[in-house]
């Protein structure tokens, strides 16, 4: 009756699983994808272009851990745009190949070009080879994010650009100035940061990444600031000029009267559900005003067949989370057996340091009124830290007074995106400080963080 069983308009994380997850079970699944590449924005200008860019400047700026000998890596000056962006290039055009093959391996269709609905199973494609038009008995909608525009001046990809475009920068700037202190935006200030760039953060609200413990978060705002950068707090972007120069500059003007000059703005203050272009009203469906579509806790919208995943969605908007939303949307969609979503999901901030957490934070314990003790372990105490030069770390659990369960693991410094799966594991199944106290860990490694961290703790309890 239908062209497929499942259809995922959008080739990211979420899309890409649900179709693979589809085909796994035999049914007929494909992907419309309107890049010339699958990965969706995750592989062509997000996720794994930053991160490959991060580790970039990390080699080339000669921070803990990625050093050459006994010596860190320096170079003569500071390196160019192409020296730190053709890793990049390398990495996205694998990456996409694996994805292709993938895909191509579980017999998944590919239909290239954009996609918008006819009626609620219909979709016409617009692609290199003419429209057509494909039938689905289900639907996933995962086309994911695009940045906002910045007010006034349009993004130029040379003095004003968005995240999706500084993997096509041509140049470094000397100043520079980012407008958003989202995951986004901090990740990029301290990556440019740590090459020696002047970056100042412009943000309106008055506390950045509120979600994350805040001791982790001060620590992060101290170790950048010890790199030169300004954050403008409390502040709002009223327009942005350019000055044609030479050399071409731009002047944002904030509402409190401020005028900021930078070689370069990096406009990362927020992003639209990329719903427009849809026709979702031909579904039966509607987005909010920033372009995000409605589920329930099965990713079904209002049409029972139609489903959602992803950045498309919203909160918490990470590759990790948008690949298992996939993967339990077509579960639903099929009628195949599956339990809900995990309550307990790592987040990784790519910053420099970098940041990550699971659980809760302390601020969120305090507000609920929940007993609980820290633990706290320093880089600078564990060999492996001292390795790596690496002296500012920080890694901190929480526990119950009471059970002594484990609540909330965050950690900032090298590796602390890898170091806090243990936390993850250990809280979702129910375990806690007797664990910690208990069990070996290899030495030298990060990991013997939870030790020395439950040690602490237990000797708090005991008093």
């Amino acid at each position: 009756m239908y062209d497929f069983d499942l259809l995922c308009v959008g080739s990211g994380p979420a899309g890409q699983r649900a179709a693979v997850q589809a085909a796994k079970t035999g049914k007929r699944a494909a992907i419309v994808e309107k890049r010339s590449v699958v990965g969706g924005v995750c592989a062509e200008t997000g996720t794994i272009p930053s991160k490959t860019l991060r580790e970039a400047v990390l080699f080339f700026a000669g921070v803990a851990g990625r050093t050459a000998g006994n010596s860190p890596v320096r170079l003569e000056g500071r390196p160019a745009a192409e020296h730190l962006l053709a890793r990049v290039n390398e990495v996205v055009q694998r990456e996409c190949e694996v994805m292709e093959a993938q895909l191509r391996r579980n017999d998944v269709v590919v239909i290239r070009g954009e996609g918008s609905f006819i009626d609620p199973h219909t979709v016409h494609i617009d692609g290199a080879g003419g429209p057509r038009s494909v039938t689905a008995a289900n639907i996933v909608i995962a086309v994911g994010t695009r940045p906002a525009s910045p007010p006034g001046a349009p993004v130029d990809d040379e003095v004003v650009v968005t995240s999706d475009r500084l993997r096509y920068l041509p140049r470094l700037p000397r100043i520079m100035t980012v407008v958003g202190a989202g995951v986004i935006g901090i990740e990029y200030a301290s990556m440019f940061a740590a090459l020696g760039i002047a970056v100042t953060v412009v943000e309106q609200r008055a506390r950045p990444l509120e979600f994350l413990d805040h001791e982790i978060m001060d620590e992060l705002i101290h170790q950048m600031r010890k790199r030169n950068v300004i954050f403008r707090l409390g502040e709002t972007v009223e327009r942005v000029e350019i000055v044609e120069g030479p050399p071409r500059r731009t002047i944002l003007l904030l509402e409190s009267g401020k005028r900021l000059v930078s070689d370069l703005v990096l406009y990362a203050a927020g992003r639209q559900g990329a719903t427009d272009r849809l026709n979702l009203e031909a579904a039966g469906l509607e987005a909010d005003t920033r372009g995000r579509i409605t589920v329930d806790g099965q990713f079904r919208t209002r049409v029972p067949h139609i489903f959602a995943a992803g950045d498309v969605i919203g909160y918490p908007s990470l590759a990790a989370t948008s690949s298992e939303q996939g993967r339990l949307a077509a579960c639903h969609a099929l009628g195949l057996p599956v339990g809900p979503m995990a309550e307990h999901f790592p987040i990784g901030i790519y910053s420099v340091p970098e940041i990550s957490m699971v659980g809760a934070p302390e601020h969120e314990l305090t507000a609920r009124h929940v007993p609980y003790e820290v633990g706290v372990a320093r880089y600078r105490e564990i060999a492996r830290g001292q390795i790596l030069g690496d002296e500012s770390g920080l890694f901190k659990m929480l526990f119950h007074r009471d059970d002594r369960r484990l609540l909330g693991a965050h950690a900032i410094g090298t590796d602390a995106t890898e170091l806090i799966h243990i936390g993850q594991a250990v809280l979702g199944l129910g375990g806690g400080l007797d664990y910690f106290l208990e069990t070996v860990f290899n030495y030298p490694t990060f990991a013997e963080c939870y030790k020395v961290a439950a040690l602490n703790a237990a000797n708090k309890l005991a008093l």
